[in-house]
């Protein structure tokens, strides 16, 4: 029997190799499941993830944000953005969904301008703002892959004034964002409708700004056996920024048990590891926060026993940098390395955040603890996560997101099996 690495570098050559053209799929047998991919950068000032895509006709490349939670795609119509197969989808269309206004515009019919429109909320957790924008259906181009009647947002950046900016936060050149959530318009979703795809993605964030792509596959394989697997769970409030009463939240969570440092579980009220009926609480996976945010009242219990902990192995502190407090001299931390973290999952499974994935350069021979303290108010939303798990502790770590068996699969770091996400 094949070994789980060799299994697992199989399936990342699969990802980095394996793209059909959608011309060719009619040709393939039935029973032959099929895989889209689409590579991803790291933007090195806001450590945030994109893709290139394109859009429209003429086709439109455009750099898109890559937002785990995020409900759909969307990018910015300008005045210089047009498309002559764009067909805005009609109020009364059964494409529009039930809750959404109609939008209406006195220009000329363009991307963002047209009259009787399925209005559509543009999302940037980002911005200070919710923007309004238009459904429509148009082209979707992928490497090696043409997606006619695809559905996505758009609105018109130079629309808005004052402080109203729709790509706020996002990296320099950026013009919107691709959404995985758990809804119908993200591109998993329509993909896997389109293609008869098992409605399954995977995610392999590269750890390099410079050094090659990571990769998202959609209609991925079945990995399970090799990666370790735990369900994900649906908090039974939304935590979106427009929602209507009832709705559960369409963001990924996990049932974290616990946490440990060094094989030693640290304080924490159990209250704050699981949701409440308000939907506070729990612990959440997202690409939109470089670093693991911590609510307060779990953070300083956990630094509290890191420092601790690493005293015990003679690591030298030194002056924090913000936004992190934790700070050590690189060469005073020796083979044995950093204190280990655990995150106890639900089943007894365990994910180990590694070395790699827990400290970050700041500075000349200083590196620092990435997790940040989260606060203990919302920022957004009438709904606070306990854990927000970040970008950085998801780098180089393979996941795969089974929207049929609501299940995770994930690798913990592939760098200990002489492979990372990031690809020449």
């Amino acid at each position: 029997m094949a070994s789980s690495s060799a299994l697992i570098h199989f399936f990342l050559l699969s990802m980095a190799t394996f793209s059909i053209s959608c011309s060719s799929l009619p040709h393939q047998p039935k029973s032959q499941p099929y895989s889209f991919k689409l590579p991803i950068k790291k933007d090195p000032l806001t450590n945030l993830y994109y893709a290139s895509v394109g859009i429209g006709t003429p086709q439109h490349n455009v750099d898109l944000v890559v937002d785990l939670g995020g409900p759909s795609l969307w990018y910015d119509c300008n005045s210089r953005y047009n498309s002559s197969s764009y067909r805005p989808v009609s109020c009364q269309s059964k494409k529009c969904p039930q809750d959404a206004g109609c939008t209406g515009c006195s220009g000329p019919f363009k991307p963002g301008c047209s009259n009787d429109t399925c209005g559509h909320n543009i999302l940037n957790s980002l911005a200070k703002y919710i923007f309004s924008g238009d459904l429509g259906d148009d082209v979707f181009h992928m490497p090696n892959l043409k997606v006619p009647h695809f559905l996505s947002g758009c609105t018109a950046s130079d629309s808005f004034t004052g402080d109203a900016v729709v790509l706020e936060g996002l990296p320099k050149g950026s013009d919107g964002i691709i959404g995985l959530a758990r809804t119908e318009l993200t591109l998993p979703a329509q993909l896997s409708s389109a293609y008869k795809l098992p409605r399954r993605f995977s995610l392999c964030l590269p750890s390099s700004t410079n050094k090659g792509y990571g990769d998202m596959l959609v209609g991925a394989q079945d990995v399970s056996k090799v990666l370790k697997t735990i369900p994900l769970i649906v908090n039974p409030v939304s935590t979106a920024p427009v929602f209507t009463t009832g709705d559960a939240s369409y963001e990924y969570f996990i049932d974290v048990k616990s946490i440990k440092i060094d094989g030693k579980a640290v304080n924490i009220k159990p209250s704050l590891l699981s949701i409440d009926k308000k939907g506070n609480g729990g612990t959440k996976i997202t690409t939109m926060s470089p670093f693991t945010e911590l609510h307060s009242s779990v953070y300083k219990p956990f630094l509290r026993q890191f420092v601790k902990q690493a005293a015990s192995r003679k690591m030298k502190r030194v002056s924090p940098v913000p936004p992190f407090e934790a700070c050590y001299d690189s060469s005073s931390i020796n083979r044995s390395g950093v204190p280990s973290i655990d995150l106890e999952l639900q089943g007894g499974v365990t994910w180990t955040i590694h070395e790699t994935n827990l400290m970050v350069t700041t500075k000349h021979n200083v590196v620092c603890l990435g997790f940040v303290d989260g606060g203990k108010e919302p920022k957004k939303s009438s709904v606070k996560t306990s854990i927000v798990i970040g970008g950085h502790q998801l780098e180089d770590n393979l996941l795969v997101f089974d929207l049929v068996s609501s299940k995770l699969s994930f690798s913990s770091s592939l760098l200990l099996q002489n492979t990372s996400c990031s690809r020449f």
